[in-house]
């Protein structure tokens, strides 16, 4: 099959020899552009100068959110906003945001598009030509073009906190899960940007690849665009805490035996700070802990009244962080099991 697609590219290179400008590269593997020049470009011009990617270097004190009490209020206020604002609301009428929604979950999909796309652009001639263990434990693997685009992801996590807003004013009811996984992500990601873990790409460009997904799948339900695949939004999920996990406890293996126990069989050290490499740890676990769980009861209790219930809203399990947190289970009715064939 791939000598195929060789030869049927040969031919069209032969024939058109312009195209041999777009042959993707090592250094450019989206068709020999450079995606990184053109959104360094870009990004000056839309800021007027005043954020500059190739130039950009992540200083705590110096930039928005790059310090643990500026992070800590954050999250605090968020927590505030959204339980105090649901109290604040229970007698009003629910608002009618479709429009924002909808608009909301079209830019995180595109925000997160691109990120994934120039983080790809970074790591594919790191990989290619390092290693896997280089970009996950060297500090050479901390480039600065990766360093901006972690910075610009940790700064999404604080974005998508719009999420619960929605939920708040549409009178929905705000879950663990939910809630927890926001304001654990804010607080993971600053974590691992104080930490320089090199390892972070593992887990923001699984997370960005995911959250593509995932916010396509919230914007085409509320739009009324039902699709086939809602139920592997959550598998998708899961896959990637799974091999956030591998990666992670792969790296925590590494730092814990050449720091503590360097009599162990291991490759060396895995740079980043241990705060950050053991508590990135416990934060991923637990998210796996919780969608695991989630998954369990909803797929496999299939007879069960909130089984039921989920399956049938707008949304399903994939919605259990947004549409399906509004079911309320002690009132809702649920159809009947389907009669078994016989």
């Amino acid at each position: 099959m791939l000598s195929v697609i060789q030869e049927q590219a040969a031919v069209l290179l032969e024939k058109y020899p312009a195209l041999k400008e777009f042959e993707p590269c090592l250094e450019r593997p989206f068709f020999n552009i450079s995606l990184w020049d053109h959104f360094d470009i870009l990004a000056s011009k839309i800021s007027n100068g005043h954020f500059v990617p190739s130039r950009f270097e992540f200083v705590p004190g110096q930039l928005p959110l790059s310090e643990l009490p500026q992070v800590l209020a954050a999250i605090t206020t968020y927590y505030v906003v959204i339980f105090g604002g649901r109290y604040m609301l229970k007698n009003s009428e629910p608002f009618k945001l479709n429009v924002w929604f909808q608009l909301h979950n079209l830019f995180l999909t595109l925000l997160s598009l691109t990120l994934l796309v120039l983080m790809v652009e970074q790591l594919v001639p790191l990989i290619a030509t390092n290693g896997l263990y280089y970009a996950i434990c060297n500090a050479g693997a901390w480039t600065q073009p990766l360093v901006t685009l972690y910075y610009m992801n940790y700064i999404t996590k604080f974005i998508e906190f719009i999420d619960t807003v929605f939920l708040v004013l549409k009178h929905k009811n705000l879950r663990f899960l939910h809630t927890y996984h926001h304001g654990a992500t804010a607080l993971l990601c600053y974590t691992q940007l104080v930490g320089t873990t090199s390892i972070s790409w593992v887990v923001i460009s699984l997370n960005l690849g995911v959250h593509v997904v995932m916010y396509w799948y919230y914007f085409l339900a509320a739009r009324g665009i039902r699709v086939w695949w809602k139920e592997w939004v959550t598998r998708f999920q899961i896959i990637q805490f799974v091999l956030d996990i591998g990666f992670i406890y792969f790296a925590v293996y590494q730092k814990f035996a050449h720091i503590y126990a360097p009599e162990l069989p291991h490759c060396g050290d895995c740079v980043g700070s241990t705060t950050a490499t053991f508590s990135g740890c416990a934060i991923v676990s637990s998210y796996l802990f919780l969608f695991v769980a989630f998954y369990i009861e909803v797929y496999r209790r299939r007879g069960t009244k909130k089984s039921r219930i989920v399956k049938r809203v707008r949304g399903g399990v994939a919605a259990k962080v947004n549409e399906y947190v509004s079911v309320d289970f002690k009132h809702t009715s649920t159809p009947s099991p389907s009669p078994s064939r016989k």
